[in-house]
């Protein structure tokens, strides 16, 4: 196959957000983003390089000139699958926004998804993009972008409840950052879109992470926040980024 894509870095490591938190991934993290979040906290900027651990879990990348086919993606895998045996969950794209390489992403899908369970990270907004990809997808994690901590506009709603709508009958969370500005409408506002689609959607709350590695929120306003949302669907949780915890990629 010749579909190529843009990526920034591929690496393994544990998923610190979400449904998966825990797990161990390989990361495919995709170039470009049609976003700009305030607490954005990675660098997806296109670049003629893509950065790849030597070893899975080493930290220590090699680089390799962009762009990247199918057929090398595939390759990595199969190796990094033969190198730690069961070690890996499943493989999770992420970026920036996956979507964006949606016609690389319905190529190639189908060759990855018969070696690996495929999990994609969404800033959920691209949904005529995600009708392209979701027959080979095995989880998706949906972000809400609440204006409060990213900056966004209130005109994503409506593109958030459509790509859920199109996400029903998969494996779909929604995670949501959650600041000491963020207030109950917002929280609302989320519930009322999960709601009025499915009911038992699990909804993560995050703390906001700071730059200097603090939590942007105190404890007492993100059990709030938690309660509030508790009263409305049946499966919320509260989960920090694990990986920065653990000091992990």
């Amino acid at each position: 196959m010749s579909e190529q894509f843009s990526i920034c870095e591929i690496f393994s490591s544990i998923q610190g957000e979400g449904m998966l938190a825990g797990r161990r991934q390989i990361f495919v993290r995709l170039s470009g983003c049609n976003l700009v979040c305030r607490y954005c906290d990675t660098d997806h900027a296109e670049s003629t390089i893509c950065r790849i651990e030597s070893k899975p879990g080493s930290g220590h990348f090699i680089e390799r000139p962009q762009p990247f086919s199918c057929e090398k993606l595939a390759a990595v895998i199969a190796d990094w699958q033969a190198q730690l045996p069961g070690a890996h969950h499943s493989i999770s794209f992420t970026g920036g926004e996956p979507l964006l390489q949606a016609d690389s992403l319905a190529q190639c899908f189908p060759v990855i998804h018969r070696l690996i369970p495929v999990h994609l990270e969404t800033n959920g907004t691209l949904i005529t993009a995600l009708t392209r990809v979701i027959a080979h997808v095995d989880f998706i994690s949906m972000d809400m972008k609440l204006p409060s901590t990213s900056g966004c506009a209130e005109t994503l709603w409506e593109s958030h409840r459509l790509f859920l709508e199109q996400s029903r009958g998969s494996n779909v969370s929604v995670k949501i950052v959650a600041g000491e500005s963020t207030d109950f409408k917002e929280i609302n506002k989320v519930c009322d879109i999960i709601d009025a689609v499915d009911l038992t959607t699990p909804l993560f709350l995050q703390p906001l992470t700071l730059p200097n590695g603090s939590p942007g929120i105190s404890a007492s306003r993100i059990l709030r926040l938690q309660e509030l949302a508790s009263s409305r669907l049946p499966d919320v949780r509260v989960i920090p980024q694990m990986h920065k915890l653990l000091g992990i990629l």
